[in-house]
């Protein structure tokens, strides 16, 4: 799915220390949001240093957006602002393997994207990078009350120490 924020870079035109500054238009914002299913999504901007050894490319820089989610309890708009430093590494993608061998990735590979050998995508990198900056389950001043008047007990009324010290209650008073 392209979310339409793609801003390609040719791999022998990366300067060592070249440094980009991506701003999403009106456009590429709702395109996003759509994608990603806000609300809205009022700014969008990276600014990256990017680095080179070989075919690998590192992009280190700040993501910051402006947005609104829905809750997930009361479904009222949550305004939200992302400011997060992010570090990605583009590689050339791994010869296939046929599926038939599995890769295992640690932490430090998470924030690895494959390309093609001839240019990367920072802008669609930079759109996935704020999906996983996002809260995934937002909620707003009112969730608590509203789950409370629904019936809905919280954590600490449901959990094993609040069941303990109910039946804990009633061996006292038999």
């Amino acid at each position: 799915m392209t979310d339409r924020f793609a801003h390609h870079l040719r791999l022998d035109r990366i300067g060592e220390g070249e440094r980009l500054d991506l701003a999403a238009d009106e456009d590429e914002r709702k395109a996003i949001a759509q994608r990603l299913r806000l609300e809205s999504l009022s700014c969008l901007e990276a600014h990256a240093v990017l680095s080179r050894t070989g075919d690998v490319i590192r992009a280190e820089g700040r993501l910051a957006a402006s947005l609104q989610q829905r809750c997930v309890i009361t479904n009222d708009a949550i305004a939200e602002h992302i400011d997060e430093h992010f570090e990605l590494i583009f590689m050339p993608a791994p010869a296939d393997a046929a599926g038939e061998e599995e890769i295992e990735l640690g932490g430090k590979d998470l924030d690895v994207v494959f390309h093609d050998g001839a240019e990367i995508d920072l802008g669609t990198a930079i759109a996935d990078t704020l999906a996983l900056s996002l809260d995934p389950y937002p909620r707003s001043a009112g969730a608590d009350a509203a789950l409370q008047e629904a019936g809905v007990l919280t954590e600490a009324e449901a959990g094993p120490f609040a069941i303990l010290a109910q039946l804990k209650k009633g061996s006292d008073n038999a």
